[in-house]
């Protein structure tokens, strides 16, 4: 069973929602001011451990030279957010820290009022203008906090694009002054975070693509919300969940059973590669023995099939007849063996437009099914919405943001709102289908939303989503006579896919994960 910690870990909220929920434990009796100070406190400790003072005498300690102290710039904002950040100044301040104080507004709420009145009879100083401020060591950015919707304008527009060109880091409070809540879109103009301190549950904004430039490194500060609060808020209403480590290994199929045979560890069928892309098959091939698949099937051209045997020796490869252009002209299976008998199939790496009879028939199976790249463009000639509605079995897709497109040419633009055009596409087709990016998001027909957290730009060049394609095809047979969510194991193998791209650029940097690279780092993912 989950502990409290890994399910908080896991919900993704949107601004309604952590609205909501707020309301429940101010009901309950949960004073602002009482919640503010908590916050702030959990904030000024996490500012402390990266950034320690040399001493805890105080700020008024003889034994301290001022001048070895970091200096803190605190951004105070009209709301709440600027009333944490009023907190986190004044315990910064009793900590022995040189803090100095940012207020350019007039009106402010009650609480942040208060605050910055007890700072400024502390004498910490406070300016209303970006030309008056001292220089820092770093900035806190308690400007606005979550549920900003209006586009911002000047003066603070322009003051925020002036901070932005100061060579501090800053640290954002709950979220990024200037983004969208939901959407993560940059409303007139956004403080570019270093780091942001995302407050009780993560919000939306945090796995939106357009979003990720101006958060800087991510770190959720847990202030110990009921549980039952969420849950009371969230329980009609599709998840949107982060798949975490421990999910995410729980889901794996492991450990085997001490006695079985690579019969029950699934049979997987790959149909990829032509002979203008023979790559795209070895490495499909590649990622799904990574899987740990029972029984590996590839059908590639009959030209294709040396090259294939000498990569992968265990796998089954199936030369198939080809087109004068070196697709794949119909499968032609080994005797006595038709579609039912694969756990799942995946198709399109490699295959080129002239498979369309392939992608046809594969559709019309009963099998679980994976379709990628020149699967995914067939089907969109095909109709995709028309198409997938007739299947009886699970089918998974694989999009990046121009396949979805031609996919899903009437969801919502899913450059701006990922998670919501996900959601729309998997519904009306019935298929659960992964739309890779920065942050990947898969959702189920139901609505039900798993967002791989982190990932690498390393990831960003050919043949990687090939390997994905193979690993969850893979992981997907193993799967077929499991009681596992669908959604579940597409989520764990695009979290495992993320972590072996990630734990290679660690080693080789960006610029050294080629595909190759990337499937040999697999299954050290698992045991890092």
């Amino acid at each position: 069973m989950q502990n409290r910690q890994e399910k908080i870990s896991q919900v993704v909220v949107t601004a309604g929602q952590m609205r909501d929920i707020e309301e429940r434990i101010f009901a309950a009796g949960m004073p602002v001011a009482a919640l503010m100070e908590k916050v702030a406190g959990l904030i000024a400790r996490r500012i402390q451990d990266i950034y320690p003072n040399l001493g805890q005498s105080g700020n008024n300690s003889k034994l301290l030279s001022p001048s070895l102290n970091p200096r803190v710039g605190i951004l105070v904002g009209p709301g709440h957010n600027g009333g944490d950040a009023l907190v986190v100044a004044r315990e910064l301040y009793f900590r022995g820290y040189e803090v100095w104080i940012y207020s350019p507004f007039s009106k402010l709420k009650e609480l942040t009022s208060q605050h910055l009145q007890y700072a400024q009879n502390l004498g910490i100083p406070i300016y209303q203008t970006i030309e008056q401020l001292p220089n820092s060591d770093l900035l806190i950015d308690g400007l606005f906090g979550y549920g900003l919707e209006r586009n911002l304008t000047d003066p603070i527009a322009s003051a925020i694009n002036q901070l932005n060109e100061l060579s501090v880091p800053i640290y954002s409070i709950d979220l990024a002054s200037g983004l969208h809540t939901d959407t993560g879109e940059v409303l007139g103009t956004a403080i570019r975070a270093t780091h942001t301190f995302c407050l009780g549950l993560w919000k939306l904004a945090f796995f939106q693509d357009q979003a990720l430039e101006y958060l800087g490194k991510a770190e959720l500060i847990d202030f110990n919300i009921p549980f039952a609060d969420v849950e009371a808020v969230l329980k009609n209403i599709p998840r949107i969940k982060r798949i975490t480590t421990a999910t995410a290994l729980a889901t794996l199929p492991l450990p085997r059973p001490p006695v079985t045979h690579k019969y029950q560890e699934g049979h997987l069928l790959l149909i990829c590669g032509s002979r203008r892309y023979a790559g795209g098959a070895i490495l499909t091939g590649l990622g799904a023995r990574a899987s740990g698949v029972g029984m590996l099937s590839i059908a590639v051209p009959e030209s294709l099939k040396p090259l294939l045997v000498s990569h992968l020796p265990e796998a089954l490869i199936v030369g198939c007849p080809e087109t004068e252009n070196g697709a794949i002209a119909h499968l032609q299976l080994p005797e006595n063996t038709d579609l039912s008998s694969f756990n799942a199939i995946a198709c399109g790496p490699g295959l080129t437009r002239d498979a369309t009879p392939i992608v046809q028939e594969v559709i019309a199976s009963d099998r679980p099914l994976i379709l990628d790249a020149d699967g995914l463009n067939i089907l969109a000639q095909m109709g995709a919405i028309a198409t997938l509605k007739k299947r009886q079995a699970v089918t998974v897709l694989t999009p990046h943001t121009g396949e979805f497109q031609r996919l899903f040419a009437d969801v919502a633009d899913a450059k701006h709102h990922r998670v919501k055009a996900v959601q729309e596409a998997a519904a009306q087709s019935g298929a659960v289908v992964l739309l890779k990016g920065a942050r990947t998001a898969i959702a189920n027909p139901e609505g039900v939303v798993w967002i791989v957290p982190e990932s690498t730009p390393a990831l960003a060049r050919g043949g990687s989503g090939d390997v994905l394609t193979g690993l969850l095809g893979g992981l997907l047979a193993q799967a077929a006579t499991k009681q596992i969510p669908i959604e579940d194991i597409v989520a764990t193998g695009a979290w495992w896919h993320s972590q072996a791209g990630i734990i290679a650029a660690q080693e080789r940097t960006e610029l050294g994960v080629d595909a190759f690279t990337l499937t040999q780092y697999l299954i050290k993912a698992l045991s890092n």
